[in-house]
């Protein structure tokens, strides 16, 4: 990877969030030429620019929803990272329409300005809640993944490869459930949850950047890469950070919030008939077939077979220990068993 990236020029776009505050150190350390932050919030411009003080990284101020800013940032960048997106759940569900906005019609603007610019490769973030959607985020991401794998369709020709990768919940990211805990024990308050049986995905920051370094290494037009994660309950992963701080569980469940679900999918049995499996990914290539169905029907396809999806209710699951060592592995909870939380509340 350090050959490919060295002396390139990236665009991350909403790259003042967690993951792109991660990629775009971890570009500069493999020797980008220049990486270039498009996000719509100055102040947190400001603190990434104070944070990394690199004068590789350039940072335009601009909105994925609005198209010239987005070609702007856009020109002499080689390669793409797509990030930005409305994220919260229960937002989105009372704001539907913002969703579409930035989710759909604002990947929609990345890809057709990269393929304008001559970008050579976009990769697209998608989350599992795309799959089998019932909330708006995740109908939203599912149509990004739609407008993605379109442009393979639509242009075979193209020199600009769009592929795009899918993950669960990346732990300690911005408004995600690991940082909001650790707040409530650091209040001496009781951990919120919505159901302790309710079962996620788990990876870290830096399982989704190596997850988006693969998909931008062997993508090809359309792929989807998506990442075996193990999953865990919210209420084993409350017991394991209240071991963790030394610090006896009490529990406030509150009930399943606006659009959640239950368990969440990071594959359906019907992606992996035809995925790739390799090892720690599969591969879903995208259908390529033109509207001309009558063409195929009477050829049928060998390769669909009955299978499961990949449902974090069914994948391995992480017993307290393994959370625990799998907690201890994050930067951000190492610095906060650094400090004492003896006598708060």
């Amino acid at each position: 990877m350090k050959s490919d990236m060295h002396g390139r020029r990236f665009l991350i776009t909403g790259g003042t969030g967690s993951f792109g505050r991660t990629m775009a150190r971890r570009l500069l350390a493999l020797g980008a030429a220049e990486v270039r932050v498009l996000s719509r919030d100055e102040a947190k411009q400001d603190a990434m620019r104070q944070e990394l003080r690199d004068e590789r990284i350039r940072y335009h101020l601009g909105d994925v929803r609005d198209y010239d800013s987005v070609v702007r940032a856009s020109r002499d960048v080689e390669y793409v990272f797509h990030a930005a997106a409305l994220k919260q759940v229960p937002s989105c569900e009372f704001f539907p329409v913002e969703a579409v906005r930035t989710n759909v019609l604002g990947s929609s603007n990345v890809i057709n300005a990269a393929e304008r610019a001559g970008v050579k490769t976009v990769v697209v973030l998608s989350t599992d809640k795309a799959v089998r959607p019932v909330n708006a985020m995740g109908m939203s991401k599912a149509l990004m993944e739609k407008v993605a794998r379109s442009h393979a369709r639509n242009h075979p020709g193209s020199r600009t490869t769009v592929c795009g990768v899918r993950y669960g919940n990346v732990m300690y990211s911005r408004g995600s459930v690991i940082p909001l805990f650790i707040d409530q024990l650091r209040e001496g308050r009781p951990l919120t949850v919505t159901d302790p049986g309710m079962t996620r995905f788990m990876m870290s920051l830096a399982d989704s950047v190596q997850l988006v370094e693969h998909a931008f290494a062997h993508g090809r037009p359309g792929d989807l890469f998506i990442r075996k994660a193990p999953a865990c309950t919210i209420g084993d992963l409350a017991v394991a950070l209240c071991n963790l701080f030394g610090i006896t569980l009490e529990l406030e469940v509150i009930g399943i919030r606006h659009g959640e679900k239950f368990s969440e999918t990071l594959a359906t049995a019907e992606e992996l008939a035809h995925a790739d499996d390799f090892g720690e990914y599969f591969r879903v290539p995208v259908d390529t077939r033109d509207l001309n169905y009558a063409l195929f029907f009477d050829q049928g396809d060998p390769k669909v077979a009955r299978t499961d999806d990949f449902d974090s209710a069914s994948a391995p699951r992480l017993s307290v220990p393994e959370i625990e060592a799998l907690l201890r592995t994050l930067p951000e909870v190492q610095a906060e068993l650094t400090r004492s939380l003896v006598g708060v509340g």
